[in-house]
């Protein structure tokens, strides 16, 4: 028995010890991709020197004796930090994810291949000024020499993921950078996807008055009466089957719901309305969340002067920050970019499309996609004279496509003259705001609103192209319209001029936080479709609460949790709820209404993580769009995965007979507002319980709000993923400044914080190296560095780091220099 017990006791011993060799095996050949942030290399591609100097927040303060040695330092931190990401994003804009994950994103690759934003990326590099051309080639090969520094050390291949995924690195060219950008107008566009659910909701309601209430217009715009979209296609059968859920998005998927648009807050006071006398700017744009997140913090020393803020690797520019004289941030225009055209095939030959002068042949090529483990698959793209023809299943066009037809694309970023890294990079070199909005001139997509401020003065430009349509066309870009109609077409772009600006208002503040900027008839009305509604309205509550602000002030605002909605909303849905009703017993249904209730009538809709009323009111309004729709749209109501403020308040005053929608279809009785609101409680109260247990006063919204960085690869790798995701308990909500967009939808995990600000930025020009500034991870992209989540708890804290450009403070607390020298022959 005894040998028996040593011979369990050395297979044991054994068995742990090869544990320990696997997993120290493992650590030496992922760690040695970790970058050396103390060290001195010889490089190609240099004119003289340049120093990296990192401060203890890991961010690169680059100094190179010309502008394009120190795009060559950019391109090599971003390199050392961020290669993974920056290899995977050209990957997608490519079309060539299949190649690493196989057939699981062979859609999203046929997509991106119809749009071939990398052709025109590639065309585009010619049309850039000669400063743009030399910041692209130097940072290329500031990216390529860290590729060679891989190589040539054995490097661990650059980054723990290409251990587990045959993913060969390509050098870096100008054209990538490029191609980013477009990338970056594929995340943040929603109107292709508005204008298809549009038209199913069109097709989906019997009653169309129903139209403006369900996919409602920002208060305060008007528009003439649309067609009924089966009116466009009257010989088309458009009698509805039911709809196919939609299958869970990949993560590695750059097509994002409309819920998922971009999202930003930037706010400015002029010097007037500054206590310290100098102007302020506040910026924090909103995205989706993962680890690392997008963006990456460095200081630039250019001819022009330093330069510091946020970047997104692979991308040679400062796209939010400051210099010493000016500052400048974004949010999402919403400008509608995007029209969908319906082309009717020739019967005869189907390589052929109706136009204005009669049929006429796609332009076509063909592309190859290979795919991991599997053939490759042939793509015909078509090109029609509207945009590239795009395949039925996205977004569900196949929904709104008759037979015969098919759908293309018009899109600003379509363009092989794309000059927006050019504006980018003039915009940098900008020293005034009059200078910065003549830098936005060359910017062509995806459209943004340009905060800025100088010393002197604030400013608000929207850059962008912006299409010049008919003032007779048919659906005013609202929903997908006839191809070969003249009207129908776009007519080249508006002036620059017919962008909105604002130049030193009055008052001294300015502020965009997604909303409506210009009320203006079709055809320059800019946007039918907004991202924001209710932010603003709290965002004027802060800036008129004080005479005067300071950059604490702006950091409160940017940080501030109160629902403009959830105090609205509340007096309005509950007015016959609020003690009513004869008390209920203990542990019955009617009990734990009436506490939910009252805990409600008490709340002053803060979105605080560690309170129960966040997460009652959320779940609560949830299930209340969920039953006033359910009847009436059927299988289409998981599209309005998150409640529209704007919708339930049009319901609850019952606007132009909105109330309609309280009214269950199929029952025999007539519902009231307060009998579904009442329902909807109930519905939400079960839910909580069932997960969170009836104790309500215990509840906790951050439980619930949990912020999701989750890397897009290895994020539900079993046992990886404890390492390599990011997760945190949050304040905020849908409707908040401090925007944490839920996931929606009625899962388990619908509350989940998944977009909001991985940036932000608040400068202040009495005093600029007091500015801070912060992003939501780390640094670095390497899950076994301690600069992968070194900065998220300070994010989650709503804390920020110093944002300075004086090179002795960078210096002083240096973690390593990084000393890159020419190269000798």
């Amino acid at each position: 028995m005894s040998q028996v017990i040593k011979w369990l006791l050395r297979l044991a011993g054994g068995s742990i010890l090869l544990a320990l060799l696997v997993l120290t095996g493992t650590y030496f050949l992922l760690s040695r991709s970790l970058p050396d942030y103390d060290t001195h290399l010889s490089v190609s591609g240099l004119s003289a020197p340049v120093e990296i100097v990192r401060n203890n927040a890991n961010v690169p303060h680059i100094f190179g004796a010309t502008d394009p040695d120190t795009f060559f330092g950019l391109g090599y931190a971003h390199a050392q930090d961020r290669l993974w990401q920056m290899m995977m994003m050209r990957r997608t804009v490519q079309g060539r994810l299949s190649e690493v994950f196989g057939a699981r994103t062979l859609d999203i690759d046929k997509v991106l291949r119809r749009f071939d934003l990398y052709t025109l990326a590639r065309q585009s590099v010619e049309v850039q000024d000669e400063a743009t051309l030399a910041a692209l080639r130097a940072y290329s090969a500031g990216v390529n020499a860290r590729l060679t520094e891989i190589n040539a050390s054995a490097l661990g291949r650059g980054a723990p993921e290409q251990f587990l995924f045959n993913a060969p690195i390509a050098p870096w060219q100008p054209a990538d950078s490029i191609a980013l950008i477009k990338l970056m107008a594929v995340q943040l566009s929603s109107h292709l996807e508005n204008e298809v659910l549009f038209a199913r909701s069109s097709l989906a309601l019997e009653d169309a008055a129903r139209l403006d209430d369900i996919l409602p217009l920002a208060p305060g715009s008007g528009v003439a009466a649309l067609p009924d979209y089966a009116a466009l296609f009257p010989s088309r059968n458009w009698q509805r089957m039911a709809h196919a859920e939609t299958p869970p998005k990949d993560p590695l998927s750059p097509f994002h719901k409309r819920a998922f648009a971009g999202a930003s807050n930037a706010f400015a006071a002029a010097p007037a309305r500054s206590a310290s006398g100098g102007t302020l700017l506040a910026n924090d744009p909103h995205l989706g969340f993962s680890a690392p997140g997008i963006w990456y913090l460095a200081r630039l020393d250019l001819a022009s002067g330093g330069v510091i803020g946020g970047t997104i690797p692979g991308i040679p520019a400062v796209l939010t920050g400051r210099s010493a004289r000016l500052g400048w941030g974004i949010t999402s225009s919403y400008m509608d970019d995007q029209d969908l055209f319906i082309e009717e095939l020739n019967p005869a030959n189907p390589s052929e499309y109706r136009t204005p002068e009669g049929f006429k042949p796609f332009r076509t090529s063909r592309s190859i996609i290979k795919i991991k483990d599997e053939a490759p698959v042939t793509l015909t793209l078509r090109w029609s004279d509207n945009g590239p023809i795009l395949p039925g299943s996205h977004y569900d066009l196949a929904e709104v496509t008759p037979a015969g037809h098919v759908a293309a694309l018009g899109w600003t970023a379509l363009s092989a003259q794309d000059t927006t890294m050019s504006s980018a990079m003039a915009l940098m070199r900008a020293q005034t705001v009059e200078e910065a909005i003549e830098a936005g001139r060359l910017y062509v997509a995806p459209s943004q609103n340009l905060m800025l401020v100088d010393q002197d003065v604030i400013a608000l430009k929207t850059i962008g192209a912006m299409p010049r349509r008919d003032a007779r066309h048919e659906s005013q870009g609202r929903m997908p319209s006839r191809g070969w109609l003249p009207e129908n077409r776009w007519q080249g772009m508006l002036a620059y001029a017919a962008n909105p600006e604002f130049i030193a208002p009055q008052g001294g503040i300015l502020g965009n936080t997604n909303n409506k900027v210009v009320d203006r008839p079709f055809p320059l009305h800019m946007s039918f479709l907004w991202g924001d509604t209710q932010r603003v309205h709290r965002w004027r509550r802060l800036m008129q609460n004080r005479e005067v602000h300071t950059r604490d002030s702006f950091i409160e605002a940017q940080l501030d949790t109160v629902s403009f909605t959830a105090r609205s909303l509340l007096p309005l849905i509950g007015a016959d709820l609020w003690f009513t009703g004869e008390a209920a017993p203990e542990g019955t249904q009617e009990r734990l209404r009436q506490r939910a209730l009252t805990l409600l009538a008490e709340w002053n809709g803060e979105m605080n993580e560690h309170l129960p009323e966040p997460l009652i009111y959320t779940a609560w309004m949830r299930a209340l769009q969920e039953r006033l729709i359910r009847d009436d749209l059927g299988p289409l109501t998981h599209e309005f995965d998150h409640p529209d403020p704007v919708f339930i308040e049009r319901v609850f005053r019952d606007a132009d007979g909105a109330a309609a929608w309280c009214d269950v279809k199929q029952s025999s009785p007539v519902e009231t507002c307060t009998d579904i609101a009442r329902m909807a409680l109930d519905d939400a109260l079960i839910w909580i319980s069932e997960r969170y247990g009836t104790s309500l006063e215990s509840l906790r919204w951050g439980d619930a709000h949990q912020a999701t960085h989750d890397h897009q690869v290895l994020g539900d790798v079993p046992l990886l993923r404890y390492f390599v995701n990011i997760r945190q308990s949050t304040s905020g909500g849908d409707n908040t400044l401090l925007r944490g967009r839920t996931r929606g939808g009625d899962g388990a995990d619908a509350f989940q914080n998944v977009h909001g600000a991985g940036y932000r930025g608040v400068y202040d020009f009495a005093d600029p190296d007091s500015s801070v500034f912060i992003i939501a991870t780390g640094q670095s992209g390497h899950f076994l560095s301690r600069h992968y989540d070194d900065l998220s708890q300070l994010w989650r804290r709503g804390e920020y780091i110093p944002m300075s450009l004086d090179p002795a403070l960078a210096r002083a607390a240096a973690v390593g220099i990084t000393l890159l020298t020419p190269e000798t022959r």
